[in-house]
């Protein structure tokens, strides 16, 4: 990985301005690979070196992948200036642009909608993921207004699966929606979705696009309605059953690898 240099290197990590990042290095602060460093354009090597900060290790890294449990009544937006923004939710922390470049979303879900979200500085893969060309399934969980019989159950599972028109919404056109994967609550035993996932939700709805409102739209193409959606996987990695609406925690090497590797599928 290419070099950079200290002071820029500790104010992406949130040490403070370069000037501040100066100030540590004169007070012998600042060690790389167990020696002090003086000179604010030391190179350093983010993937190999180790750099510390007062005795604590800094854990270095160009990108920053975040894992949210997005809760309702929030958008997902820089700034908004009727309601709360998924940015609000986060620490101070992180309120500072890294060396990949300021945090932005991965996706979006509506203001009602619940679920996994990923905020991350890595534009390049969020590109490539959210390209209609590249057919990342999104599985939703969803709690229908209206009770669904067996009979029924079957023949929604059976149309979801052909793939159907849509009808338009206000000022959206209507389309063609692709093939979807729906599997009752019944049948959960035998999802590879986390039982813990599915508590509450009378289904779960697997697609491989984005349109407006999709997952809304499909079920009342069919005479029904959302009362309750909550995105729970995108791809192979599921959102972490631990993280309560609103909370977040930084993804691990192997659920960035779980991302990464759709990436590379679709070049």
């Amino acid at each position: 990985m290419a070099k950079e240099r200290i002071d820029k290197v500790l104010s992406h990590h949130g040490f403070g301005s370069r000037k501040d990042v100066k100030a540590m290095l004169r007070r012998e602060r600042v060690l790389v690979n167990g020696n002090v460093v003086y000179d604010p354009g030391f190179q350093v090597d983010i993937g190999a070196d180790d750099v510390r900060v007062d005795g604590e290790c800094v854990a270095l890294a160009h990108d920053v992948y975040i894992m949210l449990n997005k809760c309702a009544d929030v958008v997902c937006a820089n700034r908004d200036g009727e309601h709360r923004t998924v940015f609000d939710l986060l620490d101070d922390s992180l309120r500072h642009t890294f060396l990949g470049g300021d945090l932005h979303c991965m996706g979006r879900l509506d203001i009602d909608t619940e679920g996994l979200l990923i905020l991350t500085t890595d534009g390049k893969l969020t590109h490539t993921l959210m390209s209609p060309k590249t057919h990342v399934p999104k599985t939703y969980a969803v709690r229908l207004a209206r009770a669904v019989d067996a009979q029924l159950r079957q023949a929604y599972v059976e149309k979801f699966a052909r793939g159907f028109w849509v009808d338009r919404e206000g000022n959206e056109a209507g389309f063609d929606c692709q093939p979807a994967t729906l599997v009752w609550d019944s049948d959960a035993g035998a999802s590879s979705v986390p039982l813990a996932l599915w508590d509450g939700f009378d289904c779960l709805l697997t697609i491989f696009e984005g349109k407006f409102h999709q997952v809304k739209r499909m079920f009342s193409q069919v005479g029904n309605e959302v009362s309750y959606l909550k995105r729970v996987a995108m791809g192979r990695l599921f959102l972490d059953p631990r993280l309560k609406p609103g909370e977040y925690r930084g993804l691990s090497a192997e659920e960035r690898e779980l991302l990464q590797s759709h990436g590379r599928r679709s070049e």
